[in-house]
């Protein structure tokens, strides 16, 4: 198991976690305050209004707008077992009244002038599994494996949870990542979720309505829960107040994390002091170099992730087939971490350079498999196709950085690429050529961006003159800095 070191580097408005593996940066998380929601958040409401009409609620949780409530999102009464689809729904009316208390949690943010929607339907989400404290069922994800492993895993929850009559209060769902979970794992989880919902029922009963009884965590308690592991080092935070927030935490859900906490209090800025600044550049460019000379060019698209791999100025090798073989191994390594530093999620096309041997086939794939198998989210990889690809999924977590931290380039309209300015030279003279045969303006006036400008009034000038005389009006041309090279305007004068 690699050695681990976490970093943190938190400000008001964002939350930034590297995590270090050997030397090398390996995750990116980023967490911004104004994009966190509300989703998952236990309020204690207090009901403002019942509309029979609609079957549904105004609920008062203390935000500016009231949440909204449906018949559909409340719990079966008195904890009963859930309404058959042939039941008839108990009327909202008859559940709930004007100035009562309920516990609710948002399960969708406000948008507009809709206020958030609420569910009394309460769980709470741990690293592997779902809590449900008002219910006593063990559920299993379908994507799950096979029938016999789901029950198996059920067996084993029930064995750590215990039974309702034996004192084990709540239902669990395991989700995917619980599929290799060992006991101590599932075990921690299950301690940490029961105390978390400990609390809420705590805080209900003591504090007014419209308090916030539970949020879900923010990144930085994330680390602590989700990212530390026994090969986990330190964890170095830049905040000291941050610092003594996590401490207190820790000390609460996870009292074997805390001795890894340390406040960093060097003066230079603890992402530049390790390089990681550097990383987070490299993560959004398209190419990324392999020490060997060879290089990846990595292209995400809606669909799917396409990985293309190249020798670039490698030569090191006595023979071609060699050369192949040793730049695809080291792009097995190099892809498996460019996915978790980029998160990249969903389908993954890897294009290795082609290999005549099936043997150095086999080793560039068992390399791949083995560098993946560090990655925390599920991947599984296919094997070459027909046409020497490289198949795989990854399973899609969050959004990828570069979603996080970049939106689509206005100038190319995401097409990654923009006309070159003879090209837009040509669009210019059709479309004077298309308004002269409307309108019959005394000239025709072009604003463009300067390059396409000059080109006009050089290389192109023959064509303009020719068009001008052609239409039997002069053509004149204003240059507009801040005009990207495929904008112009064509003004009648």
């Amino acid at each position: 198991m690699p050695n681990q070191d976490i970093l943190i580097n938190w400000a008001p408005q964002e939350t930034r976690v590297a995590v270090i593996e050997n030397g090398a940066v390996q995750e990116l998380h980023v967490e911004r305050a104004l994009e966190r929601g509300l989703v998952g958040n236990i309020y204690l409401g207090k009901v403002a209004r019942v509309l029979p009409g609609m079957q549904s609620a105004f609920i008062d949780i203390g935000l500016e707008r009231a949440a909204f409530l449906h018949v559909a999102d409340l719990h079966p009464p008195n904890g009963g077992p859930k309404r058959a689809d042939d039941v008839p729904q108990v009327p909202i009316e008859r559940q709930v009244f004007e100035g009562q208390t309920l516990t609710v949690q948002v399960v969708k943010d406000p948008i507009g002038t809709k206020g958030a929607r609420l569910t009394t339907q309460v769980s709470i989400a741990g690293r592997m599994l779902v809590y449900l404290p008002q219910d006593n069922h063990i559920g299993i994800s379908q994507k799950i494996g096979s029938p016999e492993a789901r029950e198996q895993l059920r067996a084993r929850m029930l064995a750590l949870v215990g039974r309702p009559e034996d004192g084990g209060g709540g239902g669990f769902i395991l989700r995917t990542n619980a599929e290799e979970a060992s006991d101590t794992e599932l075990g921690d989880d299950i301690a940490y979720l029961r105390k978390a919902w400990g609390l809420v029922r705590e805080r209900a009963t003591s504090q007014p309505a419209g308090s916030l009884l539970h949020q879900d965590l923010n990144l930085a308690e994330r680390v602590l829960r989700d990212l530390t592991t026994e090969a986990t080092q330190a964890i170095r935070i830049d905040s000291k107040m941050q610092f003594d927030a996590l401490r207190t935490f820790g000390r609460t859900y996870m009292p074997a994390a805390v001795a890894k906490l340390e406040h960093y209090k060097g003066e230079r800025p603890i992402f530049d002091l390790f390089g990681i600044e550097e990383d987070v550049a490299r993560a959004l460019a398209r190419r990324v170099d392999l020490k060997s000379g060879g290089y990846l060019i990595i292209d995400q698209t809606e669909a799917l992730t396409t990985v293309d791999v190249n020798t670039g100025g490698f030569v090191g090798a006595r023979n071609f087939d060699d050369t192949i073989f040793k730049t695809n191994l080291e792009a097995a390594g190099s892809i498996a971490r460019q996915l978790r530093l980029r998160n990249l999620g969903g389908i993954i096309i890897v294009d290795f350079i082609d290999m005549t041997r099936e043997e150095h086939q086999q080793a560039v794939l068992a390399e791949f498999r083995k560098q993946l198998a560090r990655d925390r989210t599920k991947t599984t990889v296919s094997g070459f196709t027909q046409l020497g690809l490289v198949e795989m999924t990854r399973k899609r977590t969050r959004e990828s950085l570069a979603h996080m931290l970049c939106e689509p380039c206005p100038t190319c309209e995401a097409r990654g690429q923009i006309k070159t300015a003879r090209s837009v030279c040509y669009d210019i003279l059709r479309e004077i050529l298309r308004e002269a045969r409307q309108f019959h303006p005394k000239e025709f006036r072009v604003i463009a961006s300067a390059a396409v400008v000059e080109m006009l009034l050089d290389e192109e000038s023959v064509h303009l003159a020719g068009l001008s005389e052609f239409i039997g009006k002069p053509i004149s041309l204003s240059a507009e800095p801040t005009m990207n090279p495929e904008q112009y305007d064509i003004v009648l004068m």
